[in-house]
């Protein structure tokens, strides 16, 4: 480990404040605070289209992938599911 970070061998930001958070990524990021700031901005924007808890879940379609994890050229929608539980799984297949 670069002995530079070495105070954070075993750091956890649960107990930190905002601006306290803020600080420790900046001082072991190469970003400006304003750049900072503007990540932080894009992401309270891009949160407020997030559902919440108890939201209906947008519709999307996907393709079916077959056992060998080849596209099928099947899709399969979420709506087609209304009522049933649906598990997803996030990953690559790559």
């Amino acid at each position: 480990m670069d002995p530079r970070y070495e105070h954070f061998r075993n750091f956890s930001s649960a107990d930190l404040s905002f601006p306290e958070k803020k600080k420790v990524w900046l001082e072991i990021s190469d970003m400006s605070e304003e750049e900072f700031d503007a990540m932080m901005a894009d992401q309270k924007e891009r949160q407020a289209g997030v559902p919440k808890i108890g939201d209906v879940a947008p519709d999307f379609e996907l393709e079916i992938l077959d056992r060998a994890k080849k596209r099928t050229g099947e899709f399969v929608r979420l709506s087609a599911h209304r009522g049933k539980p649906v598990a997803l799984l996030f990953g690559s297949y790559t």
